[in-house]
This record gives C-alpha cells, sequence and structure tokens, in this order.
C-alpha cells in the first residue's frame, strides 16, 4: 500500500522551463546555442548564438518571472514534491569562475523557500543537459577537469542550500551519453552529432568522468550533510524480444544492459560490469581510468535510483518486422520494433503501463535500493478551449501508469516517488518547440515564443489533484 510520505509530485528541467537565458547574471550553457527551427522541428547546432536563428530556451515558458505564480499553481494541485533542476551557468556563469554568482544563489533561495511554504519537497537535478558552454573549449566532458568544476559547483550549491533540500540527482538521464545525440549535453558541442568525430569512444571517456564526478559528489554530499539522499537518474529503454526465439531473448538481453542498465550498475553497485567490458573488447574501446577511479566509484554508491520511463519498443534479429506485421516504432532516445500488441501516441511512442510495472520490478530486483520515477508522461497537441484544456487522452495515459505503480507497490518494491513530465509545458529538448505538451499546466506560447505566457488548468490538473487527495485510491 502506497503510504502518506509518498512523494506525489511532477517535474520540468531549468533550460526547457526557465527562459531568463542571460538575467541576472547567469552564462551561456550548451542549450542555449541550439537554435530551434519550427517549420522542421529540428535543433541546428551553431557555434554560438547567431543572429536569424531561434533559440527556445532563452524564453522557454518563462517560468523564471513566473516562478511563484508556477509554485501556487503546484500548492493547489496538491505536490508533495517537485523535480526541478538547476541551471549550472546562474551558479558559475562560465564555469570556471572561482566565485559563485550571488544572483543565482539567490534566485534558487527564494525557490526553495517558496515550495518549504507550500510543503512541496524539492527533488533537485545538478546537471540538466546544461553544462557551461564557456566549457566547451576543454571538450566539456571528455576533458576529466571538469569533475572539478562539477564538485566545485555541487559544493556550493550543498552548502548553501544544506537545510533547504534533501533529495538530489547528480546526472539527468546519464545514459543518453550512448546515443549519438548525447555528445550535445556531455559540452562535446564543437563535433557534429552524425560524425565520425562523434565515437562510441569519445561518449563512454565522457560518460566515465561523468560517473567518476557523479561518486565523488555522493559523497561530498554526505560528507555536508549526512541526511542528503542523492540519486542517479537513468533514461529506461526497455525493450522485449519481438518473438521467443533464443536469439530474440539474447538481443533484448543485451539491449536492456547496454543501453540502461549499465549505468544503473556503475553507480549502485559502484564498478564498469563485465558485460560492458567486453562490449569496449569487442569494439576495441579503451576508456582511460585514473588508477583511483575504481575505489572511488566503489564508495560513492547512491542512495536510490531515480529514472525516465515513458515507452517500451522490441528487438529482433531473427524475424522481419514487417512480415510479422510491426514495423519500426519511435521512442525519445532508442526507437526499436513495434510491439503489435501495444498502442501508441501521435508520435509512434507505444503506450505500456505494464512495462513500467516490469521495470520497477526489474530494477528493485537488481539493485534493492529505493526507487524514484522523476519522469512519466504523455505528449500531445493540446487545444485551449476557452479556459480550459480536455485532455482526456493524457489522464487515461497517466491513470494506467499509476495502476502500474501501485500494483509495484504491492509487489514489494520500494517507491520513493512519482513525478511525471511535466508540471508545466515545456519547450522539447530535441525539437526546441512546444508542439508536444506534457504539462497538467498550459503554457499559452507557441514554438517562437509568442503568446502572453498566461497559465491555464488543465482537465488533467484537477484529476491529479484527486488522486494526491486519495493517494491513489480514486483514479
Amino acid at each position: 500500500m502506497i503510504t502518506e510520505k509518498f512523494l506525489w509530485g511532477a517535474a520540468t528541467a531549468a533550460n526547457q522551463a526557465e527562459g531568463a537565458y542571460n538575467e541576472d547574471g547567469k552564462g551561456i550553457s550548451v542549450a542555449d546555442i541550439l537554435a530551434s527551427d519550427s517549420e522542421k522541428g529540428v535543433r541546428i547546432e551553431t557555434d554560438s548564438i547567431k543572429e536569424g536563428y531561434y533559440y527556445a530556451s532563452h524564453k522557454a515558458c518563462d517560468m523564471y518571472h513566473h516562478i511563484h505564480e508556477d509554485i501556487e499553481l503546484m500548492a493547489e494541485m496538491g505536490l508533495k514534491a517537485y523535480r526541478m533542476s538547476i541551471a549550472w551557468t546562474r551558479i558559475y556563469p562560465n564555469g570556471d569562475d572561482e566565485e559563485p554568482n550571488e544572483a543565482g544563489l539567490k534566485y534558487y533561495d527564494d525557490l526553495f523557500d517558496d515550495l518549504k511554504s507550500h510543503n512541496i519537497e524539492p527533488v533537485v537535478t545538478i546537471s540538466h543537459y546544461e553544462p557551461p558552454y564557456n566549457l566547451t573549449k576543454i571538450g566539456g566532458w571528455s576533458n576529466r577537469k571538469m569533475i572539478e568544476y562539477y564538485l566545485r559547483y555541487c559544493r556550493t550549491i550543498f552548502t548553501r542550500y544544506r537545510d533547504k533540500v534533501r533529495y538530489w540527482l547528480t546526472f539527468n538521464e546519464i545514459n543518453i551519453l550512448r546515443v549519438p545525440f548525447g555528445i550535445l549535453t556531455s559540452g562535446c558541442i564543437n563535433i557534429p552529432t552524425f560524425s565520425k568525430e562523434n565515437s562510441e569512444q569519445l561518449r563512454y571517456q565522457a560518460m566515465h568522468h561523468q560517473f567518476v564526478a557523479s561518486a565523488k559528489a555522493v559523497m561530498l554530499a554526505h560528507e555536508i550533510n549526512p541526511e542528503f539522499k542523492v540519486g542517479c537518474m537513468v533514461a529506461a529503454m526497455l525493450q522485449y524480444p519481438l518473438t521467443p526465439n533464443p536469439e530474440d531473448v539474447l538481443a533484448a538481453q543485451e539491449s536492456n544492459r547496454i543501453n540502461y542498465l549499465f549505468a544503473a550498475d556503475v553507480q549502485a553497485r559502484g564498478a564498469w560490469p563485465a558485460y560492458v567490458r567486453r562490449y569496449w573488447r569487442d569494439r576495441n574501446i579503451h576508456v582511460a581510468m585514473a588508477d583511483e577511479d575504481a575505489e572511488i566509484l566503489k564508495n560513492g554508491t547512491v542512495d536510490f535510483i531515480s529514472f525516465s520511463y515513458y515507452s517500451t519498443t522490441c528487438i529482433t534479429v531473427t524475424a522481419d518486422a514487417e512480415k510479422v506485421g510491426s514495423g519500426k516504432a519511435a521512442g525519445n532516445l532508442l526507437s526499436g520494433v513495434k510491439n503489435p500488441y501495444l498502442k501508441a501516441s501521435e508520435w509512434g511512442w507505444q503506450i505500456d503501463a505494464a512495462g513500467m510495472r516490469i521495470l520497477l520490478n526489474q530494477l528493485y530486483d537488481r539493485y534493492q535500493k529505493p526507487l524514484m520515477i522523476v519522469e512519466n508522461g504523455l505528449g500531445a497537441r493540446d487545444t485551449l478551449e476557452g479556459d480550459r484544456v480536455h485532455d482526456d487522452y493524457r489522464i487515461a495515459y497517466l491513470r494506467e501508469h499509476v495502476k502500474a505503480l501501485k500494483e509495484s507497490v504491492e509487489d514489494g518494491v520500494e517507491i520513493l516517488g512519482y513525478m511525471p513530465w511535466s508540471a508545466i509545458d515545456l519547450i522539447g529538448l530535441s525539437t526546441g518547440t512546444i508542439d508536444k505538451r506534457y504539462g497538467f499546466i498550459y503554457v499559452d506560447t507557441d514554438n517562437r515564443g509568442r503568446g502572453t505566457m498566461n497559465r491555464y488548468r488543465k482537465d488533467s490538473f484537477f484529476w491529479y489533484k484527486k488522486v494526491i487527495e486519495t493517494n491513489a485510491e480514486e483514479l
């Protein structure tokens, strides 16, 4: 049974929500130089902020100037937790600054104070896809020196918010570096996404540095405040075998391990697993590691595991997917083969609430550590009718996932909280557009940031409010 301490919440990310990209001393992040083409729905990689391009993160949904209004709405919805991120460049504008930016620190002081006044627990992501742009000149996370800059940032926020934040996540979806797009979030912005330079070798090296930084951050956090709870955050990419052919079963096992389980293995178990090292040997990948890294990873394991979950796909190495009536399925980070038993969103993401129960049991069986769902939701084209959005489709999606959550608790899985994506409509990370909305709260803005920025409650807002009030007894 879900207890009264359960953290019913919702999530956002600074670079997709705050805007105010250059106000109050904030520096430029990697996210701030990703231009968007709203006609084509793609991000354009640039080497600086250029005239004639539109940069969606610069305005986003202007949460920076609406934060207290937005927290009031979260409180009205009954949220017990708010999963958010701190913009690194609000605290250290260039990343290598000797002293932090006081205005940025003060902004989050006020934000945390406001959350506390409404009894909303902050769950803070330290680095959510936006390293300082200035640090791209040293190669971002491909350079080990990033660990030093990251820990300086961690020490500052751990100390400043020692009595205001309890739950921390070191990196958002750290395993995204498995896919080519991850190179952008690592700060290696000078390397085109689809180029020979964007190699697995480079991305694994950057990821290793992030794992070491994460482990050191865990130890630092516990030193500063033993009450801190520090978790990892993994993008779940659960795949099923398309057929019962043992080769497909093996392919699904390998895919799940090499795409997301490895990231939790390193951070929860404290070492790179043997199957990854075999993967490296088979592909002639050589990751440089310092002598002390093994001990650091071992001693800096996380207190809990958090993850994002949206959909599942299938994998086959033996069957022709088209001939078995399937074909290709869409996804946010990893595409695959369609599951013929599942329906899909208008973006082609397959809807699989049972998959979340499977994942929760898989992770808890594997690690025996508390779990936290910090992203889960349905992206759709919402229409504002008067002052309301009638999003029954989102309610239907979330209802089934909450049912799966409840069943997982009955299975014996220890779950700390559920924080759907997203509290409020946000700009898309990969597209820089807002056509695909996730929020409980509608924001009046379009793909070019035009609109009043007024906030409107969706039907899902009131549905989730009832879920929280009844502790999921009424769905």
